[in-house]
């Protein structure tokens, strides 16, 4: 359509943009952000800013020419990001054992079920595949027992889709603890203008209209 290749790559503004790229000539893995750029370093930290092994998932530390210097007249909020020099991205990725790197999902959206970590991408990736589902967006709620616990928004695509049949279908595709407690229907989820379903605008939405 475009005449050119079309790579996916990742970044954010603290970075300068990008920080990894699919190659334009070579090996491109669709799903994933590419290697890091030259000149750039990727690192997978724990919640204790530990490095994790090769494959493991955790938050995306990055350093390199590209990153900030800082936010203007915000140093606490600099603080909170930057580390000896290393930006804190708040997202959650992996690093393959080519080299190739994986974004998962973002750390603040993260859900902790039981102590267990479930990401609304994975549980949306899996319900969004029921053929009477047409979106689906995830976020956690309180829980009195597991501390968290998943709800899913889904807009139908059939009508006739039941509660029952989510949970169903849940039960075949997900690890216990991933599948969704609550489960809603909307006529439409909030998105961003470039399509992104807004997780945020979910979860302040619940937080007025329920209590768990």
């Amino acid at each position: 359509m475009t005449g050119c290749n079309l790579v996916e790559g990742y970044g954010l503004t603290e970075s300068g943009p990008v920080l990894n790229c699919n190659p334009v000539v070579g090996e491109i893995q669709l799903g994933t952000i590419g290697p890091p750029l030259p000149s750039t370093e990727i690192s997978i930290r724990d919640d204790d800013g530990k490095e994790v092994p090769v494959g493991e998932r955790g938050e995306i530390w990055a350093k390199g020419p590209q990153i900030m210097k800082g936010y203007w007249q915000r140093p606490e909020d600099t603080k909170d990001v930057l580390e000896d020099g290393w930006l804190k991205t708040g997202d959650i990725g992996l690093i393959q054992e080519d080299g190739f790197c994986k974004i998962v999902d973002r750390k603040k959206e993260m859900v902790l079920v039981s102590g267990f970590n479930v990401f609304p991408n994975e549980v949306e990736g899996a319900l969004v595949h029921h053929p009477k589902i047409s979106e689906v967006g995830v976020i956690g709620v309180l829980d009195e027992k597991s501390g968290e616990a998943v709800k899913a928004f889904i807009v139908k695509s059939d009508d006739s889709l039941s509660v029952d049949e989510v949970k169903a279908f849940a039960k075949e595709h997900l690890t216990g603890y991933k599948r969704p407690k609550y489960i809603e229907f909307k006529k439409e989820l909030p998105k961003s203008n470039v399509g992104k379903i807004l997780r945020r605008i979910l979860k302040e939405e619940d937080l007025k209209n329920n209590s768990y």
